[in-house]
């Protein structure tokens, strides 16, 4: 497979090495079953979903992924953009993918609570929606036992650290492996595989 990781600075291993951030750690777990497989890093510390959006197509053409793994949103709660526009963006990212038939790994994510619980609802809501839309191996929340754990996050609060890396690789695993086997059974004509 030729994955490329489409994301913002948790993706881009901000404040750590790159040899430590989840997306190098989980092409290593990904090459022990397939050597072969190559992983594109995609992400920009900063970005909103709006920034993804505007540098796909881009991307696209230099790498020419057979899937994607997708990780944006973050810094739209952080700036309390719109949930409309953060729709509508990862709505934009995922139709071409959709019209090239390309496999997706959809990660959740929550608002910061500091903006309210009804903002809060209406983001969070976007992804999950999106996921049932599309279709997609959807994991809810990306950083799912490492928010708010300061013993796994840099000083900011915000970015996990290398322990926080390790947990976030172990429990995306799944999901990845889960992807993997749909595109092995579309490869090979059978059904695709189920996702929970």
């Amino acid at each position: 497979p030729a994955i490329m990781v489409l994301g913002d600075s948790i993706s881009a291993a901000y404040g750590i090495d790159v040899q430590q951030g989840w997306v190098r750690l989980l092409e290593k777990r990904i090459q022990q079953q397939d050597p072969s497989a190559k992983v594109f890093n995609e992400s920009i510390s900063g970005d909103t979903s709006a920034g993804g959006s505007n540098r796909l197509s881009e991307a696209l053409k230099r790498h020419h992924p057979n899937w994607l793994l997708l990780e944006l949103g973050a810094n739209d709660g952080l700036r309390g953009l719109s949930p409309d526009q953060l729709r509508d963006n990862l709505a934009a990212i995922l139709d071409e993918f959709k019209r090239r038939g390309i496999p997706v790994l959809f990660a959740g994510m929550h608002a910061p609570p500091n903006l309210g619980e009804a903002y809060g609802k209406e983001f969070d809501a976007v992804f999950a929606s999106l996921a049932k839309t599309y279709d997609v191996v959807y994991y809810p929340f990306f950083l799912d036992g490492v928010a708010l754990q300061p013993a796994l996050n840099q000083a900011d609060g915000l970015h996990p650290n290398a322990e926080g890396v390790d947990i976030i690789v172990a429990r995306i695993l799944p999901s990845v492996e889960n992807l993997l086997k749909r595109m092995a059974a579309r490869h090979s004509g059978t059904a695709a595989v189920p996702v929970p």
